[in-house]
């Protein structure tokens, strides 16, 4: 600036530097209005939370321990509940055997026998094992029995056998009684 200028300014005196002043503090009370404004949040708006390296860190540790917390809860209640069942498992055990003993009890002369004898046939066309049941255990000494396991077989004659055939029209079903239990 050379001379002549700075004498200008000086000449325009306090009515330049109110000028300049006023021009100042509106740009002053601008730049404060924006920063509040940028500064306020919505009414509807969350808090930001940081975001830093420290506060995800933080967070992640927060969210492992509350699941290692669910995971131990969810266990002492799976164990708890165990618990209960076997209590119960134990109790419909000991009364199973119990029963199981006093049906042994109720029945002192039963014994299983093996035997082999025919079935009759019955009028609907099945084999009919009761007779057969209560042979075999008239036969050991008991009274009477029923019958616990049976054979079907395909007896057939001699000259199918001797044409070459397994099967024909002379063979026919027969069921025996191999085992019984009797009393």
């Amino acid at each position: 600036m050379g001379t002549r200028q700075a004498l200008k300014f000086r000449q325009a005196g306090p009515a330049g530097q109110r000028v300049l002043g006023r021009s100042f503090a509106a740009v002053f009370i601008l730049t404060s209005a924006l920063a509040f404004a940028q500064d306020a949040a919505p009414p509807g708006d969350k808090p930001q939370e940081d975001t830093g390296f420290f506060a995800t860190v933080g967070r992640w540790f927060s969210q492992q321990s509350a699941n290692v917390n669910s995971t131990f809860k969810d266990a002492r209640q799976k164990v708890e509940g165990f618990g209960q069942e076997a209590g119960a498992a134990a109790k419909s055990t000991v009364e199973g055997a119990k029963d199981a003993a006093g049906a042994v009890a109720r029945i002192p002369n039963v014994r299983t026998m093996s035997g082999h004898e025919k079935c009759q046939v019955a009028p609907n066309g099945a084999p009919d094992c009761v007779a057969a049941a209560n042979a075999i255990c008239k036969t050991k000494g008991f009274d009477s029995g029923r019958s616990l396991d049976m054979t079907t077989a395909e007896i057939c004659p001699p000259k199918v056998w001797m044409a070459g055939r397994s099967t024909g029209p002379e063979c026919r079903i027969e069921t025996f009684v191999s085992r019984a239990v009797c009393q």
